[in-house]
């Protein structure tokens, strides 16, 4: 059965005509809920005098032509077990259906505020409380609110009650002194936030009040760490954000609630006639949710080809509107960790790691068999996607997610206690040719692939890039206990540009866990910078084992190319890893079992050491680094021709030093005969000495999203 549904149509039609009837008797539907609709009551075979006819249940699977032109959305569209069909709502011909959550403001006036010219709107339904938002986008861009200052950070005085030397652990901080001139040129507060950010994570949270006399900022919301930057007594970072007094640059806007006023600084050559202003008034746009517990799911549904735009954004605990997916339950961490299973962020600036607990605006929960492919998603405020709990062969495919609050796609399936019956785990799909970029908008930390409590995942020929944290994240129980994420693939990615100097503790795929099985292979990552320490392209993080890490290239991380905090078993051979700021690789936990294999890679640096922080304890040795790794025929550089080394306790050790404690005794030292190293050709010539130490070619002709055929 085909359906058709047009901007022009009519829910009260029957969507069997692809154009109105000339009498206006029948022709296509208005509305993705229009059709859900209708093909609820067709299945049943039920009967309206208003389309003329009766119909029968439906037999064979349906194709429901969507034309181009934005559809509104005012509340997200929700299917349930009940629509579980072979149903695919798909673009016809060039067009692009557009699922449009904002409205479009058009009546401007001009006014002068701050000393510059703005357009202002009076708009009634933000007056009377009815309708908020936090997001503006203008000419298919999102415009940003006033913060101060416009690019920089400030850095905290002081914090009342805080240790002098801090590091992670339970937060609960509420106030800090602001330096001198700071925030004490400001007069009006109202609406204003503070984003802190620090170790791997921001925290926003609105100003609750300011005493000009201590300059002590008190903020609404707790902290989730201490105010620290990161493992120490530098301060956090932070900068205000939604300040009416500093909308002054062009491109700006403000939302007078009160007043029930919307304030935008046009750029050079906007007017009012040139210039599409549109302000979100929802914050989700499609909800498939089933009930696992019933074991009732929704399933067969496919959309292709539409756009899902204009969202809002808000802490998940403070949306005053019922919210779909997997947003309610925070993963589980280890209980040293001090937090376990969590409703949402319950109060605080922040979740725990990755905006982990943020809904998408397009979410699976029970869903089986269903897929994006060729969707935009974008101009949004929260995840992109969300494949949450009991989710099997769920896939994102050939499609494009920027300009995001948060992140690209999160998958998060029912931990290891919750998962103890196979209707509940989550599993077996794909992420897959797409490009994820402009990400972290609002929730900085948040990540471009987000995979957590699932297993048989493909992550695949994906492009991330333009991001302040992680690229790829995987697995998510801290440590050596039953972790549901095993047999996951992460391979031909091109991740790149992340981190961005703003947070730590980063890598392009950073992994959490024991994932047995799982598999990072042919990525290519490069361009990772942080604000700290952990600017990391490859991170197995705590727990990390037995993973297979091979055939991947990176390079420019402002840290380490490779770095493992602790784990056990892991093989990592034949890969480049080249250009660390600190080293080539890094090993830094010491514990008495082997950590990793290393064999068969390239390292290439420019007089950094190759290995640093190998172990914490100085008064080891060197000699009781083979008990924790194999490190062997390994091709090893130096680009600027120093003297290679081995940093470990604090102190260099000569490369000869390390091979006497019985590591990289059969590597080899010199040039790998790059095709261009300086550019970043990093493909082996034939004069390359790796060959003879087993090197395989590496080739990166896949990386990143393919042509869009059966793939």
């Amino acid at each position: 059965m085909e359906l058709y549904v047009s901007p022009q149509g009519k829910d009260r039609w029957s969507g069997r005509l692809a154009e109105p009837a000339a009498d206006g008797s029948d022709g296509p539907l208005a509305s993705l809920a229009g059709v859900r609709d209708r093909l609820r009551v067709w299945r049943g075979g039920h009967f309206n005098p208003s389309w003329g006819r009766a119909d029968t249940p439906l037999d064979g699977a349906v194709t429901v032509h969507m034309r181009g032109g934005v559809y509104p959305v005012a509340a997200p569209v929700v299917f349930g077990p009940q629509d579980s069909y072979p149903i695919t709502f798909r673009a016809w011909g060039d067009g692009e259906p557009i699922l449009d959550g904002g409205v479009r403001i058009t009546e401007w006036e001009s006014t002068q505020v701050n000393g510059v010219t703005a357009w202002v709107a009076d708009l009634p339904t933000v007056r009377d409380g009815s309708w908020a938002f936090r997001q503006l986008f203008v000419n298919g861009a999102r415009a940003p609110r006033p913060r101060f200052p416009k690019a920089d950070l400030f850095r905290m005085e002081s914090v009342p009650g805080m240790p002098a030397h801090a590091s992670w652990g339970h937060g609960g901080y509420t106030r800090f002194v602001a330096a001198a001139g700071d925030v004490d040129r400001f007069s009006q507060f109202a609406g204003v936030e503070v984003v802190y950010v620090h170790f791997w994570i921001e925290e926003r949270s609105p100003v609750a009040g300011f005493d000009r006399d201590t300059r002590t900022v008190t903020m609404s919301r707790p902290s989730t760490a201490p105010l620290v930057g990161a493992h120490s007594t530098q301060l956090a970072d932070y900068y205000l954000d939604n300040v009416f007094e500093a909308l002054t640059e062009p491109g700006e806007w403000y939302l007078d609630p009160q007043a029930g006023k919307l304030y935008y600084l046009p750029r050079p050559g906007e007017t009012p006639e040139n210039t599409e202003v549109w302000a979100p008034r929802c914050l989700q746009l499609l909800a498939l949710c089933g009930d696992p517990d019933e074991q009732r799911y929704v399933e067969h549904l496919r959309f292709e080809g539409l756009t899902f735009r204009h969202t809002d954004w808000r802490h998940p605990d403070e949306a005053k509107v019922p919210l779909y997916g997997s947003w309610r339950l925070q993963p589980t961490h280890a209980q040293d960790h001090g937090y376990g299973r969590r409703q949402s962020r319950e109060g605080r600036a922040s979740a725990y790691q990755a905006a982990s607990d943020l809904p998408g605006v397009i979410t699976f929960e029970a869903a089986r068999h269903c897929a994006l492919r060729r969707c935009r998603v974008e101009h949004v405020g929260w995840y992109g996607v969300d494949v949450g709990d009991a989710c099997e062969h769920v896939d994102v495919v050939h499609s494009t997610l920027r300009d995001l609050g948060a992140g690209g796609v999160k998958i998060n399936g029912a931990a290891a206690h919750e998962a103890e019956v196979a209707r509940r785990r989550t599993g077996h799909g794909r992420i897959a040719d797409n490009e994820i970029t402009a990400g972290g908008r609002v929730f900085h930390s948040a990540v471009g692939v987000l995979s957590m409590n699932a297993c048989h995942m493909i992550i695949v020929h994906n492009h991330i890039h333009d991001l302040f944290y992680t690229g790829v994240s995987c697995g998510w129980e801290w440590g050596y206990q039953e972790n549901i994420s095993h047999d996951n693939l992460i391979a031909w990615n091109h991740i790149h540009h992340l981190g961005q100097g703003l947070l730590s503790d980063m890598g392009g795929i950073y992994t959490l866990g024991v994932q047995p099985g799982t598999v990072l292979r042919n990525n290519l990552i490069h361009d990772v910078r942080s604000a700290h320490y952990g600017g990391w392209c490859i991170y197995p993080d705590e727990g990390s084992s037995h993973l297979l890490i091979e055939h991947n290239v990176c390079y420019d991380a402002d840290r380490n190319a490779f770095h493992q905090h602790y784990g056990r078993e892991n093989v990592v051979r034949n890969n480049i890893f080249a250009f660390g700021g600190e080293a080539v690789c890094t090993y830094s936990q010491h514990e008495p079992h082997r950590g990793f294999s290393f064999t068969r890679n390239i390292l290439v640096t420019a007089g950094k050491p190759v290995w640093n922080r190998v172990r914490r304890n100085e008064n080891l040795g060197l000699a009781l680094e083979r008990e924790r790794l194999v490190a062997d025929l390994n091709l090893i550089y130096d680009s600027t021709g120093a003297d290679l080394f081995v940093e470990s306790g604090g102190a260099p050790h000569g490369l000869e030093q390390w091979r006497q404690a019985g590591l990289d005794v059969h590597s080899l030292c010199g040039d790998p005969c790059f095709a261009d190293l300086a550019g970043r050709d990093l493909t082996l010539t034939e004069a390359s000495p790796a060959w003879s130490l087993g090197f395989e070619p590496i080739d990166l002709s896949q990386v990143g999203p393919r042509a869009d055929g059966n793939n």
